[in-house]
Parts: C-alpha cells; structure tokens; sequence
C-alpha cells in the first residue's frame, strides 16, 4: 500500500471513536494529546474512558455506531472487531469525505497509524504501508535506543533561538545550523544544562551571522 505521511493539526477539531475498549482507549489517549474535540460512540466504556466523560474530556454516545455518527468528523476511529460494522464505516467516511482507521482492518483504513518515538517535539514515525505492524514496532525500538532524550530538549532550544534570530533580521545557513546543532547536542550528551547548551547554538548561530 503506497501511503502519504502527514502529521495532521486536529486541535479544536471533531473526532469520532467508535468502541469502548482499551484499543479505542489508547485513540482517545492520542487524539486528546493532540487536542482533538473526541465523541466515543459506545455501549460501554473502560473505567479510563469513562473518568474521560465524567470529567467532560470526551461526550460519551452511549449506544452502537449508526450511520450517521461521522457527520461533520474530522477523522474516525473504528475499535469494534467487527468488519462488517468497519466496511459500513468505512464507506460512510469516504462519502463524507471523513479519514476513518479501522483498527487490524487494513481494507477499510483510509489512514494507518505509525509507530511512534517521541522526544519532546521531535516525533519520529514508522510505517509499513499496513504490512505488518509487527515490523513497524520493531523499528521504532531500535529508533528508541539510537534516539536520546537530548534530541527534544535540543529541539526546543532550536525552536528558541529561531525566533531570536529572525527577530533580529538574521537568517543563519543551513550548514551555520548544523554546526550548531552538533555543538548543542555534544554539550547536552556531556552532561551540559539546557542553559549552557543554548549559548553554545546561539554563539555558533550570531557568529555565522557576523
């Protein structure tokens, strides 16, 4: 399967998950993480989900999927373990121009969600083009062991000093970036606080400026 990557905003936007279980659980855990406004169509809910509703973090449509439940959706997740049911979602999504992933249902998945490394606002995705999720995972552990925590605080030190600089009418080159980064990052894997290694990218940086 030849699939896109994207990352998507869904801050603010209306998600639907349909089931209850922990597999819609750990959807409901990422699309809040991302901001999502999330609607749980389900008869019943894991004790997670439902502190979710109780605490308003999530409505809570306590029923089966109907046709219908994706209206005005962003994107879609089916948790049921019922391909007929995931074949009725999945054709309502592509009418109404909805992404829907069907959980192990590959046929009836407009989207595939990747394995996931995270350091901070780094985000590494891995993807098997749904042939085996198996194989995903596995990459992303090896990410994992290859990836240190330095990598997040690195970026938001990046993220900083940018701003800094094109407030300043500076624009570094790419290979100036570089440079830096490799300072920074030596200085964070050598034990160096956030502080200390921001001045060393931003010295580099005004440096390559002057």
């Amino acid at each position: 399967m030849a699939l896109f990557p994207l990352f998507v905003e869904l801050a603010g936007r209306p998600c639907v998950v349909l089931g209850g279980g922990e597999v819609a659980e750990r959807k409901v855990e990422g699309l809040l993480a991302a901001g999502a406004a999330v609607t749980v169509v389900s008869p019943a809910l894991t004790p997670a989900l439902a502190e979710h509703a109780r605490r308003g973090r999530i409505t809570h449509v306590r029923r089966g999927y109907a046709p219908g439940d994706l209206a005005g959706a962003t994107l879609a997740f089916a948790a049921i373990d019922d391909g007929a049911i995931n074949a009725t979602v999945a054709a309502e999504g592509r009418a109404r121009g909805v992404w829907v992933n069907a959980a192990d249902d590959p046929a009836n998945c407009d989207v595939i969600l990747p394995a996931l490394v995270r350091r901070g606002p780094v985000t590494v995705a891995v993807g098997t083009g749904g042939a085996s999720p198996a194989l995903a995972r596995a990459v992303r552990e090896r990410i994992e062991l290859a990836l240190p925590e330095a990598y997040g605080v690195l970026a938001e030190i990046a993220g900083d000093v940018r701003r800094e600089l094109r407030a300043a009418g500076r624009r570094p080159s790419a290979e100036a970036w570089q440079q830096a980064l490799r300072e920074g990052l030596a200085a964070l894997l050598d034990g160096d606080r956030r502080d200390e290694a921001a001045l060393r990218v931003r010295a580099r940086l005004v440096a390559a400026c002057a």
